[in-house]
């Protein structure tokens, strides 16, 4: 089965929204069409990203139909193997930009994953629904109850926490991206690699379901919580702790993990909450079937799309590189001018013109490659 470009365009712009909410303006400093480009990047770029993996999962596992016998096992293999280096890489990472980066939590994900990649779209499906309405409440709870000695005490025996400052517990309850609260998105990637999306009704049926989820999330919880509530959490950026971009720093709770429950209806980003889960959901959906469907349908889109294609191709170089370079040029603390996104437009450009050169050379990227190789040894699987 062939490679799907379209993927690769949503892909990239998972990764350029990223770019935006570490490299760009706070919202506070933006105005008109770029309050809601960094709006609609913040939290929703991350969670696109998620929902990708996923459905990368499913490529590796066998889309359709899922690999079984010999193929099944080397393609879990595979996953597992993929898991492990991404979190050893992502703990690496988070010893010098702290829980920012996502990639140790991918490694988590992959891990928690593996025994559903031989399930069916409907099935998937509800689980990730189910995952959606239940776990943000057993996070609170979790959360409320957890006491400092008792993190303290699990910190304390903890490899991961005692190398990067990002530990289990970060990554599975308590960190910018829990396992508790994000495998939604990556299950529900998994249904949708399932589905069949060069069938043009089958793409209607998915637009229609992001636009329904996307009004269902952020449309009760600024009927439950007020529009007020969503404003003044969006430009305050308490919820992402991202806002003046990037602080590489830790301690920043997700709004869900605050003592008042009434943060439990707001749908902000990184906030956990049902309704954050459903609506980013919902999103995700809507651009990735958008980017499918542009992609198939229209050849000279495809053309102009040729760099976003590439970009896309070799995701986690880009991802990872952003943040080297941001440190080479010495700009943890933001670009000299929060206000302008001339920094994230060269980054952008940047990118986008290492990536095309790199794919007219290269069929992956630097980081893919060794991450191919990595996963080479699961061939030898019986």
């Amino acid at each position: 089965m062939g490679r799907i470009v379209g993927l690769d365009v949503a892909r990239a712009l998972a990764v350029f929204g990223m770019y935006t909410v570490h490299i760009g303006p706070p919202l506070s400093a933006t105005s008109g069409v770029g309050s809601w480009v960094r709006y609609l990047a913040d939290g929703r770029s991350s969670v696109l990203f998620a929902t990708l993996a996923g459905f990368s999962l499913m490529l590796i596992a066998g889309r359709l139909e899922p690999k079984t016998g010999r193929a099944g096992r080397q393609a879990k293999a595979r996953i597992a193997i993929r898991a492990l280096v991404l979190l050893g890489l992502g703990s690496v990472m988070a010893m010098f930009y702290g829980d920012v980066v996502i990639l140790a939590a991918y490694g988590v994900y992959f891990l928690l994953a593996l025994p559903l990649v031989r399930l069916r779209a409907r099935a998937l499906a509800l689980i990730a629904l189910g995952l959606a309405l239940v776990t943000p409440q057993l996070a609170y709870i979790l959360r409320s109850t957890l006491t400092d000695s008792v993190q303290q005490s699990v910190n304390a025996i903890d490899p991961l926490e005692r190398l990067s400052g990002v530990g289990v517990l970060d990554l599975l309850l308590t960190g910018m991206y829990p396992a508790i609260t994000w495998m939604p998105f990556v299950i529900a990637g998994m249904a949708l690699a399932r589905l069949d999306m060069s069938i043009d009704a089958v793409r209607k049926r998915l637009a229609a379901l992001g636009v329904v989820l996307t009004v269902l999330g952020y449309g009760l919880s600024r009927l439950l919580a007020g529009g007020d509530a969503l404003k003044s959490m969006a430009e305050s950026g308490a919820s992402s702790g991202m806002d003046v971009a990037p602080k590489f720093d830790k301690g920043l709770e997700p709004v869900g993990a605050q003592s008042d429950p009434g943060a439990l209806l707001l749908a902000g980003p990184h906030s956990g909450t049902t309704f954050d889960i459903i609506g980013s959901l919902g999103v995700a959906t809507l651009v990735i079937v958008t980017a499918v469907a542009v992609v198939q349908s229209c050849g000279w889109l495809r053309r102009l799309a040729v760099p976003l294609i590439a970009v896309g191709s070799m995701s986690l170089t880009c991802y990872v590189g952003h943040f080297v370079l941001q440190s080479a040029l010495g700009m943890q603390a933001g670009p000299l001018d929060q206000a302008s996104w001339v920094p994230l437009l060269w980054f952008v450009a940047g990118a986008a013109l290492f990536a095309t050169l790199w794919s007219r050379i290269f069929r992956r990227g630097p980081l893919e490659q060794l991450l191919y190789l990595a996963t080479k040894p699961a061939q030898y699987i019986r």
